[in-house]
C-alpha cells in the first residue's frame, strides 16, 4: 500500500477508528476498576468535538454536539431508573461527539443488542438464565395486579446481575466499525 493509499484508507477509517480505540480503553477501565473515569469520557468528549471542528467545519462541531447531546439522552433515564451507571451515559455522550446523531443512534442500538447478548451469556455461564428467565415470566404474568401488602425482601437478599456495560458499549462500537468498512 502506498503513502497515498494509506492515506485514503485513513481518511476513511480513522473517524470510527479511534473512537473505537477510545471505547475499548473505557470497557477496559471499567471491566478492571468498575467504573469509566471521568478524565476519559471528558477528554474524549473535547478530542471528539474538535475532531469535527477540525475536519468537517462549523457543521461537524454542531454535529458533534448534536451527538454527545443524543448520547447523553439516550442513556439518562436508565440512569435515574438505576439500570447503569453514571459512566456508561458519560460514555455513550463522549462517543457521539465522534459519531454525530446518527452514528450516535446506531450505536446506541448496536450497544443495546450486545448488552442482551452479553446478559444472556452471563447468565447462563452462571447457571441462573432459567431461573432469571420464569422469574421475569411471573413478573410479566403479575403486571398490573395489586400486591399482597407486607414487607418486601431487604436489598441484600435481591441479587442483581451487574456487568461493566462498557464491554457492549465497545461490542457495539466493534459493530458500527464493522459496517463502515
Amino acid at each position: 500500500m502506498t503513502f497515498a493509499g494509506f492515506d485514503i484508507w485513513l481518511r476513511n477509517n480513522s473517524p470510527l477508528l479511534l473512537p473505537l480505540l477510545l471505547s475499548l480503553w473505557m470497557a477496559w477501565e471499567d471491566i478492571k476498576t468498575r467504573r469509566i473515569p471521568n478524565y476519559l469520557t471528558f477528554s474524549a468528549a473535547a478530542a471528539g468535538l474538535g475532531f469535527q471542528l477540525g475536519f468537517h467545519g462549523w457543521g461537524g462541531l454542531w454535529s458533534g454536539f448534536l451527538g454527545l447531546a443524543l448520547g447523553f439522552g439516550l442513556l439518562i433515564l436508565p440512569y435515574v431508573l438505576k439500570g447503569m451507571g453514571a459512566g456508561d451515559v458519560k460514555a455513550l455522550a463522549a462517543l457521539g461527539a465522534w459519531l454525530g446523531p446518527r452514528d450516535t443512534f446506531h450505536l446506541f442500538l448496536y450497544m443495546g443488542i450486545c448488552g442482551g447478548i452479553l446478559i444472556l451469556a452471563v447468565l447462563a455461564w452462571r447457571r441462573e438464565l432459567w431461573s432469571q428467565m420464569r422469574q421475569g415470566w411471573r413478573s410479566l404474568k403479575n403486571l398490573g395486579r395489586r400486591r399482597p401488602s407486607g414487607p418486601e425482601a431487604p436489598e441484600a437478599d435481591r441479587r442483581q446481575l451487574r456487568i461493566p456495560y462498557a464491554g457492549a458499549l465497545a461490542l457495539g462500537m466493534a459493530v458500527l466499525y464493522w459496517h463502515s468498512l
